[in-house]
């Protein structure tokens, strides 16, 4: 799936399935799951070599969601590849469901890394990528930190060692939604100047407007060499990216539906089931 109309395409499709999936639940991590959905559909819409038929291909790449809260946006990726059946997404975060809160590779087939403590999945992508580089693998390890997850010194000491060791096939995506749990970024910890620390901390570094996928695919299909320093991508996303009602809302971190707002989220569905990419 290589064209920029179907990868458009696949991303509202996640976009939908993820909004069905946690309206019907009535609650749930709606904003920072919209925000990495066109990054999800890049990645699994074209870069990734995924085999969704042999969810442990030795040779598939690697994708850690370390902001995990946004796991209903992966597994609708997951289910719309194939992984498992879209009609899975229904049992999101039941009792004895497959598709917990936060991704568990245990549990939910394609899933990578067990993620939701937040500043561990970072660490876990840096010693799969040298993993691989050791073993001389051509595996890439792809990661998506959260803007707020940068609170975690444990980001800064992974960041450091992935640079340290040239770990040029670990690509980072920070999302900058400017939003996290308690409020905006700059009132909680100002994250201050993102391009200049990653410079600092030895990586290459592209912003890309969260939404924009063809600078996306730009900026992270081609395959670096060894040579290179890692590369950060950093996401200048909108918490509730891609529903009007959503990206309005003050702090859309985490939601439990009221009447009206149920009935908005349907409406954003139904708008967006509508719309025709091709």
């Amino acid at each position: 799936m290589s064209n920029l109309a179907e990868i458009t395409a696949l991303a509202r499709n996640i976009r939908v399935e993820t909004l069905k999936a946690l309206t019907q639940l009535g609650f749930g991590h709606y904003g920072g799951s919209m925000s990495v959905v066109e990054t999800l559909a890049v990645l699994y819409g074209d870069v990734m070599r995924i085999d969704p038929g042999d969810s442990d291909w030795a040779e598939r790449d690697y994708f850690v969601l370390s902001k995990g809260h946004a796991g209903p946006a992966l597994y609708s990726t997951l289910a719309l590849k194939g992984y498992f059946p879209v009609e899975q997404l229904s049992t999101l975060n039941e009792n004895g469901t497959r598709l917990p809160s936060h991704p568990d590779r245990l549990k939910t087939r394609g899933v990578d890394a067990t993620t939701g403590s937040l500043g561990q999945g970072i660490s876990i992508a840096a010693g799969m990528a040298l993993s691989h580089k050791l073993a001389g693998r051509g595996n890439r390890v792809f990661c998506i930190v959260g803007d707020g997850e940068l609170n975690e010194g444990q980001c800064w000491e992974a960041f450091q060692f992935i640079a340290h060791h040239r770990l040029s096939n670990l690509t980072v995506f920070i999302d900058w939604n400017k939003q996290q749990l308690d409020g905006e970024l700059d009132e909680i910890i100002c994250a201050f100047d993102l391009e200049g620390k990653f410079n600092s901390f030895g990586f290459d570094v592209q912003t890309v407007k969260g939404d924009d996928i063809s600078g996306l695919l730009e900026a992270v299909k081609p395959v670096r060499g060894r040579e290179e320093r890692p590369l950060a991508v950093i996401l200048d996303s909108i918490k509730g990216q891609g529903v009007p009602y959503l990206e309005q809302l003050s702090n859309s971190h985490h939601i439990r539906l009221t009447d009206s707002s149920k009935q908005a989220l349907e409406q954003a569905i139904t708008r967006l089931e509508a719309t025709d990419d091709n």
